[in-house]
């Protein structure tokens, strides 16, 4: 079993790569792009075979290592 985990900065929260990422685009010419934001992505396998308890523990990862949740929010993904 696949576990994705998507981690981005809050809204609210300042994203100094994604404006550096913004301004280097615009300086490129890619004049269509209105914000950008930075994250991460971690893929996790897992040899769990039951989705719900493999969702319960890769959620508790979350909480403990993998966002910082103060100002990180996260999406999992089982598949």
């Amino acid at each position: 079993m696949t576990a994705t985990v998507n981690v981005f900065l809050k809204n609210g929260v300042l994203d100094p790569q994604g404006k550096a990422s913004h301004h280097a685009l615009d300086s490129l010419g890619f004049a269509g792009v209105s914000d950008v934001r930075i994250g991460k992505q971690i893929i996790l396998q897992l040899d769990s075979e039951d989705k719900a308890k493999a969702e319960t523990e890769v959620k508790e990862m979350c909480e403990t290592l993998l966002a910082n949740t103060v100002i990180e929010d996260y999406t999992i993904e089982i598949n």
